[in-house]
């Protein structure tokens, strides 16, 4: 069994999966759309991913304000994620994803990214980091 993290945003898609041993995530793409509104070609490819590493489950980034409150982005979320559930017939957790972004940056900066090339990393690793959380609490 693998679980899929995704970090859902209005352009891009970070996906991350776990290892069939649900310890450590490892990221793999950076879907990119063309539109906030077109998602049918990003459903697609995930449906694809989720086929290709056997996924059985898909944690997806909550991005809850920083006092706890839900704005906007966390309506969209949901709606994408019920999308996801729809299409997939998986089951979606949604997983607290605040300051993931900013961990994410951290990361690029000590690895040595250059700051115009942090986008095409930032919401890859942000999806890793969210999966690991998740999976960190399973243990």
């Amino acid at each position: 069994m693998r679980i899929m993290g995704l970090d859902f945003g209005s352009k891009t898609v970070g996906a991350a999966v776990s290892d069939p041993l649900l310890i450590t995530a490892q990221g793999i793409e950076t879907i990119w759309r063309k539109s906030p509104g077109k998602l049918r070609q990003t459903l697609a490819r995930i449906e694809e991913l989720i086929v290709e590493y056997e996924v059985e489950k898909i944690v997806l980034g909550f991005p809850k304000n920083m006092n706890n409150t839900q704005g906007e982005r966390c309506e969209k979320t949901r709606e994408f994620g019920q999308m996801l559930e729809k299409r997939t017939g998986l089951e979606i957790i949604l997983w607290d994803e605040r300051l993931t972004t900013a961990s994410a940056e951290q990361i690029m900066i000590e690895s040595g990214i250059r700051r115009e090339n942090r986008k095409e990393y930032a919401d890859k690793i942000a999806a890793v980091l969210i999966l690991q959380g998740y999976l960190d609490s399973l243990h």
